[in-house]
């Protein structure tokens, strides 16, 4: 029973960075019902820019995480511009092949600039573990849970405290009713690529300074991850997002522990291949399936 309880506690940490992507994921998909297919290279793009900065310059750890996160900004942007400014509405598909083509782009860059399989990160801390009764914590994990959940905290307050919240949440739920209530929706899907972009950079160098290093596959390792945290939490819901972040983590914890690491991700994959199966909609997403079937209904 104690190994269980560690391994959860240890996967709610490992969790909440999973959390952060699918945050980036829902935020996009929310106000666009587009999916990111570059999001993950965009932000191993950032994390390659803190690597550089830490590399030539001997930077500490808050100029690598802004240099990491002002990376991740700019490389969002650029999907932003070139996949979905560009590409109007009723060319979803469109979009999504293109996100696919910045994605081979990106990580096509990274490895012509980064041609070594590894790279050094700085270290979120020692590797130190605190002992709580029959438990421990990792010190890196500890940081990188505390930052996640302080931001899921900011985000909550920007999303239902602020102008720019309202307008988002609006956004996603009518897009139509958004324009006529004179609500600037190219500028709102703007700065949710930005604040998506921003946490997602968050989130690389929390995951890449755990590692300790980072390898051109971070970006499709970042992909799986997010996307399958939002689906099994709900696609167009951040409280959804979160918990399937969370619970993402929980599940290749245990299954690490208890089948081996050879079997973590093809737990995840058949966890996700259920929910789909039984509950399309995932934990909290059960809202825009309704949403979206009505839509269809309509046409």
């Amino acid at each position: 029973m104690i190994d269980f309880l560690q391994n959860c506690i240890d996967g709610l940490m490992i969790g909440s960075s999973y959390a952060l992507l699918a945050i980036g994921f829902t935020l996009i998909f929310g106000v666009m019902r587009r999916l990111n297919l570059s999001y993950g290279p965009s932000i191993m793009l950032g994390a390659f820019c803190g690597t550089f900065v830490y590399l030539e310059f001997q930077a500490g750890h808050l100029l690598v995480a802004v240099a990491t996160v002002v990376g991740a900004v700019v490389a969002g942007i650029y999907i932003e511009r070139l996949c979905f400014w560009a590409i109007r509405q009723g060319a979803a598909l469109a979009s999504m092949v293109s996100s696919f083509a910045i994605w081979m782009q990106l990580e096509e860059l990274i490895t012509l600039l980064f041609p070594e399989r590894t790279y050094r990160f700085p270290p979120l801390a020692e590797s130190v573990s605190i002992d709580l009764g029959p438990f421990f914590f990792r010190a890196e994990n500890l940081i990188m849970f505390a930052c996640a959940a302080v931001l899921m905290v900011l985000l909550h307050v920007l999303l239902y405290r602020t102008r720019f919240g309202l307008a988002l949440r609006a956004l996603s739920e009518n897009p139509l009713a958004a324009r006529f209530m004179g609500i600037n929706v190219q500028w709102i899907i703007f700065l949710a690529f930005a604040l998506a972009s921003a946490l997602g950079g968050v989130a690389a160098y929390l995951i890449v300074g755990t590692d300790g290093q980072i390898t051109p596959m971070f970006g499709l390792w970042a992909t799986f991850k997010g996307l399958i945290a939002m689906m099994l939490g709900g696609m167009g819901s951040v409280p959804g997002a979160i918990l399937g972040g969370l619970l993402l983590g929980v599940i290749e914890t245990q299954s690490v522990w208890y089948l081996g690491t050879e079997f973590r991700d093809l737990t995840a994959y058949m966890v996700l291949f259920v929910f789909l199966v039984l509950r399309p909609g995932g934990l909290m997403g059960q809202h825009t399936v309704r949403r979206e079937q009505a839509t269809y209904r309509r046409v």
